[in-house]
C-alpha cells in the first residue's frame, strides 16, 4: 500500500509500471478512473489479443503473464454478444446452486479440517485451515473428485504467483478440466460442468474447460485471501473486537470491511485501450494493459480520506470488479469464508494468535497478498463425529481429559458396556480461555 500511495503521489491517479520481462503497463490507482475502466468497453476492452508486446511478438513463451493475458475462449476475454451468449451460460449455472447446500459443503469439510489439528491446541491455520477449504468445496461443486484437491491447491497457487513453473500448471489445470468434461457428456451430474455442458447456449468443449479453469484459479485465490484476512481481522483488530463486543458487528460485516482495507486481488488483469485515450491525466496509446488497482482504488482519499472509518453495509469497494465483468461468484466466496470462520470458531470458541501481530509475513505475488502462516493456540478438544457430537472421554464437553479436568468438567472412567447417559452439564471456562472472546464469539454465533 506504501508503494500505491509514494506512484499516486508522483502519477496521479494512474501510474506506469514495468512486469515481468520489462514489459510495461498502467496501475489505475484512483476509484473512480477504475470504474471508468471497467465500464467504457469501447475505449478499454477485455481483448488481449491488441496488447501491442504480443502484436510486436515481446511476450516469451515461458513468461508468467501468459497464464493471465493470453487470449482464450472465456468470457473474461470477452465483450459485446460473444461475452452475453457466455456470460449467460455462466451465470444461469452458477445460479443453480443452493446457497444452504454450498453452506452445508463448507460446515462439513471445515469440521474435517478442524478435526485434523483440534487435538492438539495449536495450529497454523493458513496452512492447515484457510489454503485447503475453498478447494475442498469447490472440487465438489464442480464435481470433480476430492483428491484432486491438494494438487489443484499447488497449481493454482504457481499460476497467481507468476512462478517459473505458472505454465505448467496451466497446462495441468486445462487436463484436469478436459477429462472432466468428457466424463461429464458421458454421465452429466449436478455440478457446474455439467450445467454449462448442457446449457442452451451450446458451450464448445473448450470453452466449457477454460471457464472452469478461469473459475477454480479466481474463486480459489480470492476466497483464501478473504478468509486469511478475515481470521486476522477478527482476532487482532482492535476495532473489530471492540464492534463485536458491542454487538454491532456480525461477521458478514467483517468480511465485507476485508474486502474494503485488504481486497484478495491487489490487482486485476487486465482492460487493454481500444484506441489512443487520455486517463487520470496520462497519454494511454492504442493496445496498452491497464491494470486494475484494486487495493488501490479501495483506499483512494477521494472517497475514503479516514481509512480508520468503518465501512459497514457499504459494498461498493471494488474487490470484484465493476461493470459488465463483475465477478459471477462472489456470493460463493462470501459464502465459503463467513461459513467457514463461523465453523472454526465455534468448534474453537478461544482461539488465539500464539505470535504477536508484527510477527506475520504475507506471500507477496504481482496480484494478490495473503498471509504465509497464522499461528494459534486453543484449549485442545476430542474430534468431531459423523453426527456432529464428540467421541471418546470427555464426549459431553468436546475437551481433552486434562482439559476437561482443568475446566473442572467431570471426566468420566472407561465404560465397556456404553449406554446412553444425560448430557452432562456445561463445564465452567477453562482457565486459558479469554472471557472477552468467548463472549464475543457467542454474540456472533447469536446472529
Amino acid at each position: 500500500m506504501a508503494t500505491y500511495e509514494r506512484l499516486r503521489a508522483r502519477h496521479g491517479p494512474v501510474a506506469p509500471v514495468r512486469l515481468a520481462d520489462d514489459i510495461e503497463a498502467w496501475l489505475v490507482l484512483g476509484y473512480r478512473e477504475n470504474l471508468e475502466v471497467a465500464r467504457t468497453p469501447s475505449r478499454f476492452n477485455r481483448d488481449s489479443r491488441n496488447w501491442r508486446p504480443f502484436v510486436e511478438d515481446r511476450v516469451p513463451a515461458d513468461s508468467p503473464l501468459r497464464p493471465l493475458t493470453e487470449w482464450k475462449p472465456v468470457c473474461r476475454f470477452f465483450d459485446g454478444e460473444d461475452h452475453r451468449r457466455v456470460r449467460s451460460a455462466l451465470n444461469d449455472s452458477m445460479a443453480r446452486f443452493n446457497r444452504r447446500g454450498i453452506r452445508r459443503h463448507v460446515s462439513r469439510y471445515a469440521g474435517r479440517l478442524v478435526d485434523g489439528f483440534a487435538g492438539r491446541g495449536e495450529a497454523d491455520l493458513i496452512g492447515e485451515f484457510v489454503e485447503h477449504l475453498p478447494m475442498l468445496v469447490m472440487t465438489q461443486l464442480f464435481g470433480l473428485p476430492d483428491e484432486e484437491g491438494p494438487r489443484l491447491v499447488a497449481a493454482c497457487k504457481d499460476v497467481m504467483d507468476g512462478a517459473d513453473t505458472a505454465v505448467d500448471s496451466n497446462a495441468y489445470i486445462v487436463k484436469v478440466f478436459q477429462e472432466l468434461v468428457t466424463r461429464k457428456r458421458a454421465q452429466p451430474g449436478n455440478d457446474l460442468a455439467s450445467w454449462l455442458i448442457g446449457h442452451e447456449e451450446g458451450l464448445s468443449d473448450l470453452e466449457v474447460v477454460q471457464h472452469l479453469r478461469v473459475i477454480l484459479v479466481i474463486a480459489n485465490e480470492t476466497t483464501i485471501s478473504l478468509i486469511a484476512s478475515a481470521l486476522r481481522m477478527v482476532l487482532t483488530d482492535a476495532r473489530f473486537r471492540a464492534t463485536l463486543a458491542g454487538g454491532h458487528m456480525t461477521l458478514p460485516d467483517a468480511v465485507e470491511q476485508v474486502l474494503w482495507d485488504e481486497p484478495p486481488f491487489l490487482t486485476l488483469v487486465g482492460r487493454w485501450a481500444t484506441g489512443d485515450t487520455e486517463l487520470g491525466g496520462q497519454r494511454i496509446r492504442a493496445g496498452d494493459l491497464m491494470l486494475m488497482g484494486i487495493a488501490a482504488g479501495n483506499a483512494d482519499p477521494a472517497i475514503r480520506p479516514d481509512l480508520t472509518v468503518p465501512m459497514l453495509g457499504n459494498r461498493s469497494h471494488l474487490a470484484f470488479g465493476g461493470g459488465a465483468h463483475e465477478c459471477p461468484g462472489q456470493d460463493i466466496s462470501r459464502a465459503i469464508a463467513d461459513t467457514g470462520v463461523d465453523t472454526l470458531l465455534s468448534r474453537l470458541p478461544d482461539l488465539r494468535m500464539s505470535v504477536a501481530e508484527d510477527e506475520l509475513h504475507w506471500n507477496k505475488a504481482w496480484v494478490t497478498r495473503h498471509l504465509a502462516a497464522l499461528p494459534v493456540e486453543f484449549t485442545p478438544v476430542r474430534p468431531a463425529s459423523r453426527t456432529g457430537t464428540t467421541t471418546g472421554t470427555g464426549a459431553a464437553t468436546g475437551l481433552l481429559p486434562e482439559a476437561a479436568a482443568r475446566a473442572g468438567a467431570p471426566v468420566p472412567g472407561p465404560q465397556p458396556q456404553p449406554e446412553p447417559v444425560a448430557p452432562a452439564p456445561e463445564p465452567a471456562p477453562a482457565p486459558a480461555a479469554p472471557a472477552g472472546l468467548r463472549g464475543r464469539v457467542r454474540r456472533l454465533l447469536r446472529r
